[in-house]
């Protein structure tokens, strides 16, 4: 299988890429966090015996630069970013899927209305902050008592490194981010590279319950008529972003694709090494 490395000059710094397969339409892939890095979309790759799919870290994690310098975690950024890296890897067309604040950031750049995106896949995320911090805290209410008064406990403290807490949320993670135990090596991999990444502090906050950073308000769900791509919506039954976010976006998406998002997948909507299409099938073939 063909396989490329190497780096793009974004705002003066390297990000770094992958390209997997070739041949049909290629799918660029936006990670999570923000902060995440590729890593725990790396299963991914088994979708490149029928296109040629495009992992890269995001600035500020990962494989690419990590930058002391705060400024640089914007929103507005990370779309010119998505554009630099098409235009160095000659995406004139492509499909793009966004996971989790991947699925935000692809959101704020399918608003940009951009030329040669065929599709769009959403995949556990949602339209709204404010709205998917509201699900996470009635996921939280109904964790067993002494868990969730832990975590209220902390929070109000303002103490999230208390070995107490992160048990706590360990607690919530095995419930509503991966069911899967051990958790898959890459998915461990991007929980390393989340631990006191300066990109997710600035633009979410200590964690996804308390989010106080520059994103905190970000909410598009008025706009996402202006999305006219066909997009697919991907949502595990038990994810912290729920299929009430989902929902929410299959109702304003005038192309939305929606049966299926209930599936019972281990970890989000991408099943850990399963990446589904409506009903449970796997993705068709390119055309």
């Amino acid at each position: 299988m063909d396989v490329q490395e190497g780096t793009i000059s974004v705002d003066g710094y390297q990000v770094w890429y992958r390209r997997v397969g070739r041949g049909g339409i290629p799918l660029l892939l936006l990670h999570g966090g923000p902060g995440a890095g590729h890593d725990y979309l790396e299963p991914l790759e088994a979708l490149a015996a029928d296109r040629q799919i495009v992992f890269y870290d995001q600035l500020g994690c990962g494989r690419s630069d990590q930058p002391d310098d705060r400024s640089l975690w914007r929103l507005e950024r990370f779309v010119a970013e998505v554009g630099t890296v098409r235009r160095a890897l000659h995406l004139e067309q492509m499909h793009l899927l966004g996971q989790s604040w991947g699925g935000w950031l692809a959101i704020e750049y399918m608003l940009t209305h951009p030329h040669g995106v065929v599709s769009l896949v959403l995949a556990s995320t949602s339209a709204s902050i404010p709205q998917f911090v509201a699900e996470a805290a009635r996921l939280k209410a109904a964790l067993p008592p002494a868990i969730y008064h832990t975590m209220q406990r902390y929070e109000a403290a303002g103490d999230f490194h208390h070995p107490d807490y992160e048990a706590a949320v360990r607690e919530f993670y095995k419930r509503h981010l991966c069911r899967l135990d051990p958790w898959p090596e890459p998915l461990r991999r991007t929980a390393r590279n989340l631990t006191g990444n300066a990109v997710y502090e600035t633009m979410g906050g200590p964690n996804e319950f308390i989010m106080s950073g520059n994103l905190q308000d970000w909410d598009r769900i008025e706009r996402l008529s202006e999305i006219t791509v066909p997009t697919l919506i991907t949502v595990g039954r038990y994810d912290e972003i729920t299929p009430t976010c989902a929902e929410t976006m299959q109702r304003q998406l005038p192309h939305a694709a929606g049966a299926g998002l209930r599936a019972e997948l281990p970890c989000g909507a991408l099943g850990g090494d399963r990446a589904l299409s409506p009903g449970g099938r796997r993705f068709p073939n390119p055309r």
